[in-house]
């Protein structure tokens, strides 16, 4: 099928009834959550034969960027006139932390080349690169369903790494992020309530919690934004010895925010285009529960999720000037195939 065709597909409109109609334009456009072209979730799914809860053919039977549609024109340019102070925060850690680093994936060596002589041409390169070996998106294709598939329902034989060239993070690189960003603070909520989260267990943030700390900070999430909750464990990490660090690679236990059919469902009715966590995880490790948040985000909703963002200079300056929300850019390496990528993200307040 000729791309243009497959392209024109993407346009589906979404009745009230949440049945797919042929439409025009498109994916995302002014659409909201319960809206006439953005069903609730409890209307999902729109496409016979769909999982129950996802979002498949929402935003096309051929889209690959998922709740990134949400993000609209409109959206950006509304988003831009949040930056105020121009304070520029780089949500990146280094790409050597953690160290070591996590789920036995290996250190880089980073190796440098002189040509000519002098000093005066130097080239570089990284050997044994993970993209997702520290700050990091997961793209699409990073987490299928076990039994009901990837996003939008692409065969196994179509997706980045099993065969074909779908969901890889190159889509989303071509496209670029961009709109409103909110940080959730969770860990200086718990601080002020006198309350501490177990960083050497799977705590699970109930959804309770994360609803308190946006209630607390007077921060209300809209459609299209980018959520990011910070937990503290990137600060708890920095502070471990080498030998706690060389402990948790061995075995990796964090904990995140609860993983479950409900958490996904308030995710999505609020119209979040993605979420990030300072967490190696987003949610609890190992897995508290079978419905397992990234097959919903990822699989299901086609939700990018970002993990080991370092959020604590962010999240201090938000506090000092109660504004939890900024200009949120983000550029992942435009890898083709690629199934993760550093995020290099900025907030722009």
């Amino acid at each position: 099928m000729a791309i243009e065709k497959r392209r024109a597909r993407s346009g589906a409109e979404i009745s009230k009834t949440g049945k797919r109609a042929a439409g025009k334009g498109a994916g995302g456009g002014k659409a909201k959550p319960g809206s006439a072209r953005i069903p609730r979730y409890e209307q999902l799914p729109v496409r016979e034969g769909a999982p129950a809860g996802s979002a498949w053919g929402v935003f096309g039977d051929e889209d690959q960027l998922g709740t990134i549609n949400l993000m609209t024109l409109p959206r950006v340019r509304a988003a831009a006139r949040l930056v105020r102070t121009g304070r520029v925060f780089a949500l990146n850690l280094p790409i050597d932390i953690p160290n070591p680093p996590l789920f036995g994936r290996g250190r880089h060596q980073h190796v440098i080349n002189e040509y000519g002589g002098g000093g005066y041409i130097l080239d570089d390169y990284l050997d044994n690169f993970f993209p997702q070996a520290s700050s990091q998106w997961d793209a699409l294709a990073h987490v299928k369903h076990p039994k009901l598939g990837a996003y939008n329902g692409f065969a196994d034989s179509e997706i980045t790494g099993r065969g074909g060239d779908k969901l890889g993070i190159d889509h989303i690189a071509r496209r670029g992020i961009a709109g409103r960003g909110v940080l959730a603070d969770v860990a200086r909520h718990y601080e002020r309530t006198g309350r501490t989260i177990d960083f050497t267990r799977p705590t699970v943030i109930p959804l309770e919690d994360l609803e308190a700390t946006l209630k607390a900070q007077r921060t209300r999430i809209k459609p299209g934004d980018m959520l990011m909750v910070r937990i503290g464990w990137t600060q708890w990490y920095m502070g471990l010895s080498p030998e706690q660090k060389a402990e948790l690679a061995r075995e990796t236990v964090v904990p995140g925010i609860e993983g479950t059919r409900r958490t996904a469902r308030w995710l999505w009715n609020a119209g979040v285009a993605a979420i990030a966590s300072d967490s190696p995880a987003l949610e609890p490790l190992p897995v508290q529960s079978r419905d397992f948040l990234h097959f919903h985000l990822l699989a299901f909703f086609g939700m990018p999720i970002g993990e080991m963002w370092n959020l604590d200079p962010l999240a201090d300056d938000c506090a000092a000037d109660k504004r939890y929300e900024f200009f949120f850019t983000s550029a992942p390496l435009n890898i083709p195939g690629g199934v993760g990528s550093p995020p290099n993200a900025l907030a722009i307040k």
